[in-house]
């Protein structure tokens, strides 16, 4: 019987095209790295821009644009030999959260077109990743790996580059950088 795996899509398996929105959005030239949270409304402005801004969002396609990180789709298809891999990605915008089917749609047609062998019945669109009991979950919020977990792997981001590792050890965490780390741990003793 294959372990189960949580893996989370934005920022772990690509870069999103939500900064090139937001570049759009404002006329400017942002990259991840001007940016040490996740958040990134912040430079949007107010909140009537922030909500022109989600009006704006909604009518793109966050992923038209996303670009897959170097050795996550080859990675995920050795990794799914030993480990039944569930995709667990959030999808509810604040602010617009009850017009947030959009994001799931856009997600969902992504996964499928750029990691086919996925099962699509092992996709799961939640905000509340904590909830969920696995043997492996990687993903690039702290928050969202307080389930459950017997090995947590947090996907070096710009957003979580402040998480220090007295605080890693004390989520039992073990900080990766890219997806030969993750099979370097996960396939070890396979």
């Amino acid at each position: 019987m294959k372990k189960t795996m949580l893996v989370d899509l934005d920022y772990v398996i690509c870069h999103p095209g939500f900064l090139k929105i937001v570049n759009d959005f404002l006329g400017t030239n942002y990259v991840e790295d001007d940016f040490e949270e996740y958040i990134i409304d912040g430079v949007i402005g107010s909140q009537e821009k922030i909500n022109e801004f989600y009006e704006y969002y909604l009518l793109q396609d966050g992923y038209k644009d996303a670009v897959l990180i170097e050795g996550a789709k080859e990675a995920l298809e050795r990794l799914s030999e030993y480990y039944d891999i569930h995709l667990c990605s959030a999808c509810v915008m604040f602010g617009v959260e009850r017009r947030s089917a959009k994001l799931f749609k856009d997600k969902f047609e992504y996964l499928m077109r750029e990691l086919p062998f996925l099962d699509p019945e092992k996709i799961i669109f939640t905000n509340s990743k904590n909830i969920f009991k696995a043997d492996v979950q990687i993903d690039d919020r702290l928050p969202n790996m307080l389930g459950d977990v017997k090995i947590k792997l947090l996907f070096d981001a710009y957003h979580n580059r402040k998480i220090s590792d007295e605080e890693l050890k004390e989520h039992n965490m073990i900080r990766v950088k890219n997806w030969k780390e993750i099979e370097d741990i996960l396939l070890k003793s396979k």
